[in-house]
């Protein structure tokens, strides 16, 4: 047994505790009411040292003497929740071949499920000497910088929690901000904005729940580092991209916990996330996780050690095999998890069930996810990541969504995850986005992204809700700026405007940024309706970019990663009304309607008399040919989908069915006429939407009548079959 060794400047009272041997696993600190035990995975180092820590910072040391298979652990009666701790993990400092074992750093525990407070870095988180010679000497003196792990009582009564479980083709995820969705909100508590007591409120409940969205997909919640160049500037890393902690939500977005100022409840961010997710779940919404897996905040060679450097960097880290001094980066941030390890695989795994079991989110979002499924350089759809993902019971039995990319070689793989994976479909963003700025040839294309994207997702067993389409997302031009600029403006975040996409397939409708010129505002607001209509009357998954459906702007700026300010935080003052309300019937036409988000692909075979279940349209009325799919002057056509070609079940295994649908769809810059086909039992048309005139009423159109299609616009109908429902005839010359 080790006896305890206190280093501190000044007489304090610390526990002087045996340490028994403890158990192997669970990995962390776990608490069971009469004391903690400690487990933590290291299999190249030559000691162990737990550090507890006091409100003073007086630091109490225990030498884990047991290890196991690479484990080495320790258990301390009488420590409980609200017990700061970290590592000194010892071993060689070898560079070259891949060691950075520096005894003088007190490392954050891979495990740890609290933190208190966050980095900082003038107290010192480099294992080598900064300013020596490169990443080769050793730091002198200790480094205590790297954030205290809090030992928790993971209890907390949920009061009979139940997930909503939306069946992914019948959802409309939110992407958001946990600190930018509140912060500026009036109706918010103060001392409650921009956290996750923050989001729980009833404004933002109510707001969320009258838009009718089903999920909101939450940016990075991990506890993560805000970088030091970042930090030199006067900004910080707003999106949190840049993980430290997979186990514990960041003290930043608390409004109770201890942020490392001393006051604050240890451990209360834990508390408040949960309560966050049970207050979504009573408004039946789901909670979608971005999580960053792919790489951790300690960088390249050069970078601080925090944790998983100093513990074991050749477990953790891809490590370059030719030359272990280096990182093998898939992800342009310095360096790559190694997931093909074992014990790193697990953390992942084991990251995913304590969200999943403990913390009851309902799916997640997986960053640079090509990277988690390298095998020695390839992306690989047998890798062992895929492979426990599907065997195991909780994480396959969540929505599991991936960004299927990377930086590196061969890391774009749209339409490549396997089963039970749905995806970003960067390819309908694009196709979208170049649709509406008015590029011809995109007809075959359209076809495809319209319908759920068969091309990319048929052939692999998935279906239409594979795809999660977008057109906007955190990372890139927001709505209302795709139509209003045609270059990014992304000079405050320092970097000569050098940073962000330069392809960004937006359209400035003639004018480059704000402008009092009325029919350019009225062209931008037609082209937002455009955009959106689309998104929401695609087959597939709509993700709309939170905001999007008030005008939210970010002045151009297309890569806002680094504005915690006005910039970046939802105008709640500024919305765009109309908008709002236009988007809000969007979600209800598409929630009312199961042929907009059906299950299965569609066959484009007869349902009965000759009537296919989808037949494409152009705009005299008469079905598409293979020239008017190949030509670049087609930039309108019509969608016809039958309402008895669903080829799916209700929930009492009847046939399900809906109204027939027409959508007319027209990037050309001139009006056109349209004829209204007279297909199935069709002799009446109701026009349900028209985003050229946003307060158009109920109409109704015989079939066989022409319509006028404004230029740049979408209109969408619903068949009345037979007699014709309160409302008046629509003139097809008006």
């Amino acid at each position: 047994m080790s006896e305890p060794s206190v280093q501190s400047a000044e007489s304090v009272a610390v526990p002087k505790l045996r340490m028994r041997p403890g158990k192997s696993s669970p990995l962390g600190a776990h608490w069971d009411g009469h004391g903690t035990n400690f487990a933590l995975y290291s299999e190249n180092a030559s000691s162990v040292t737990l550090c507890l820590f006091d409100e003073a910072g007086t630091e109490t040391q225990y030498a884990m003497t047991e290890r196991t298979a690479f484990v080495w652990h320790g258990a301390l009666p009488d420590i409980g929740p609200g017990q700061r701790y970290g590592y000194r993990v010892d071993g060689e400092y070898a560079p070259d071949r891949g060691l950075r074992f520096n005894p003088g750093v007190v490392l954050t525990d891979p495990y740890a499920r609290s933190l208190a407070g966050t980095e900082q870095f003038d107290e010192g988180v480099f294992a080598y000497k900064v300013g020596g010679r490169d990443d080769y000497e050793l730091a002198e003196g200790d480094q205590h910088g790297a954030p205290r792990a809090v030992v928790i009582d993971n209890h907390f009564d949920w009061q009979g929690d139940t997930l909503p479980d939306v069946p992914l083709h019948q959802s409309v995820i939110y992407e958001a901000h946990v600190k930018g969705l509140s912060m500026l909100h009036p109706d918010v508590p103060e001392e409650l904005r921009g956290t996750y007591a923050g989001m729980a409120t009833e404004p933002i409940l109510n707001y969320l729940k009258e838009l009718g969205i089903t999920a909101i997909e939450l940016m990075p919640v991990h506890q993560h580092v805000d970088d030091p160049f970042l930090l030199h500037k006067g900004l910080t890393n707003y999106w949190g991209y840049s993980s430290l902690g997979f186990f514990t939500p960041d003290v930043r977005y608390s409004a109770y916990a201890n942020r490392g100022d001393g006051t604050g409840e240890l451990g209360g961010e834990v508390r408040e996330f949960k309560e966050l997710i049970r207050a979504m779940h009573r408004a039946g919404i789901e909670v979608i996780l971005d999580v960053v897996y792919n790489h951790t905040a300690e960088g390249n060679h050069m970078g601080p050690t925090m944790s998983f450097k100093g513990i074991d960097n050749p477990t953790y880290y891809r490590l370059v095999q030719d030359n272990p001094r280096f990182y093998y980066d898939t992800t342009g941030t310095g360096n790559s998890l190694n997931v093909r390890h074992p014990q790193t695989l697990q953390l992942i795994m084991d990251s995913l069930r304590y969200w999943i079991q403990e913390m009851h989110v309902d799916g997640f979002r997986f960053d640079l996810a090509s990277t988690l499924a390298r095998g020695l350089h390839e992306v690989d759809q047998l890798s062992s990541f895929f492979t426990i993902i599907h065997q195991d019971p909780i994480i396959s039995g969540v929505k599991l969504i991936a960004e299927p990319w990377d930086v590196g070689e061969g890391g774009y793989q749209v339409g490549n995850f396997p089963v039970q994976w749905a995806e970003w479909n960067g390819i309908y963003r694009d196709d979208m986005r170049k649709f509406w700025k008015g590029e011809g040839g995109l007809a075959s294309e359209m076809g495809y992204r319209l319908t759920g994207s068969s091309d990319l997702y048929n052939d692999n067993g998935r279906a239409p809700y594979a795809s999660i389409n977008f057109v906007t997302a955190h990372d890139g031009f927001t709505l209302r700026d795709t139509v209003m600029y045609n270059d990014k403006h992304n000079d405050a975040n320092g970097e000569d405007n050098q940073d962000g996409n330069n392809s960004n397939e937006s359209w400035n409708c003639g004018v480059e940024g704000p402008t009092e010129d009325p029919e350019i505002n009225e062209l931008r607001a037609r082209q937002q309706r455009n955009i959106m209509a689309t998104l929401m009357l695609s087959q597939g998954t709509p993700m709309l970019l939170g905001g999007d459906e008030f005008g939210r702007t970010q002045d151009g700026n297309n890569n806002a990663y680094c504005q915690d300010n006005e910039l970046s935080w939802f105008d709640w003052q500024n919305q765009d009304k109309e908008l709002l309300e236009f988007t809000r019937r969007l979600i209800a036409l598409r929630r009312e309607h199961p042929a907009l988000h059906r299950r299965k692909f569609f066959s484009g075979r007869p349902i009965r008399g000759g009537v296919s279940d989808i037949i494409w349209l152009r705009h005299d009325g008469e079905q598409m040919e293979d020239g008017d799919w190949d030509s670049n002057q087609t930039q309108s056509f019509g969608m016809f989908l039958d309402g008895n070609g669903l080829n799916d079940q209700d929930a009492q295994g009847e046939p399900l069915r809906d109204d027939h649908l027409l959508l007319l769809f027209s990037a050309s810059y001139v009006e056109l006429p349209f004829t209204l086909p007279g297909l199935g039992d069709c002799t009446d048309w109701e026009l349900l939407l028209d985003t050229a005139d946003d307060g158009a009423a109920s109409a109704i159109v015989m079939a066989g009548e022409e319509v006028r299609l404004t230029a740049r616009s979408v209109q969408l109908y619903r068949c009345t079959r037979s007699g014709v429902p309160e409302g008046e005839h629509l003139d097809p010359e008006g």
